[in-house]
């Protein structure tokens, strides 16, 4: 197989189409650059990890929009929605990894991340939990506050209430809660805006 960070540029070149909704291209790398920092503390397969990030909310783009705040969030009316992005991303995944020539172990690794990466509570391996950490580590970035604000129209402090609340629910390693709450602190340094 070619360089890993040429296999991973074809990987995300394909995956931006896909990621044109919800914000989903920002999200995604900022969720990457995470990943990286779990991957060097926590161990794990960056083969498995990277791919798995880029790829967890391609599924999205399958999903109408008018449909898409009704899934997630605190006012979420239609969780069932958010399986219909979770079962496309491993189809739209599934044909990226194979058109880059992904090996096949890892491409159903990655798969089986995508497929329960919102709607399963556990990770299911260290890759898996490392992707989940990374996926809600967006939140508490500049551009997730932001995003959120808008998004559910809540206050900065709203926002930030509620990640802090979520620490503990949400993050499955240290090192996840760990970044979260230096990330939450960044947050409220910066103020309301």
């Amino acid at each position: 197989m070619e360089n890993l960070r040429s296999v991973f540029e074809k990987i995300w070149e394909m995956a931006r189409p896909y990621l044109q909704t919800r914000n989903n291209e920002s999200h995604t790398r900022i969720a990457v650059a995470f990943a990286k920092a779990l991957l060097q503390a926590e161990g794990g397969d960056e083969d498995i990890v990277i791919p798995a990030v880029m790829l967890h909310d391609v599924g999205w783009s399958r999903v109408p929009e008018s449909l898409q705040l009704q899934a997630f969030g605190p006012r979420a009316t239609m969780p069932e929605v958010n399986r219909i992005h979770e079962e496309a991303g491993v189809e739209i995944a599934s044909a990226i990894l194979q058109a880059v020539g992904y090996p096949s172990e890892k491409t159903e690794e990655i798969a089986a991340i995508i497929e329960g990466h919102d709607s399963r509570p556990e990770g299911r391996s260290l890759n898996d939990t490392i992707v989940k950490d990374a996926d809600k580590l967006w939140r508490y970035s500049e551009d997730g506050v932001s995003v959120n604000q808008a998004r559910f129209d809540f206050s900065r402090e709203a926002i930030c209430s509620r990640l802090e609340r979520m620490v503990d629910e949400w993050f499955l390693t240290p090192t996840g809660r760990s970044i979260a709450l230096q990330e939450l602190a960044r947050r409220r340094e910066s103020g309301p805006a």
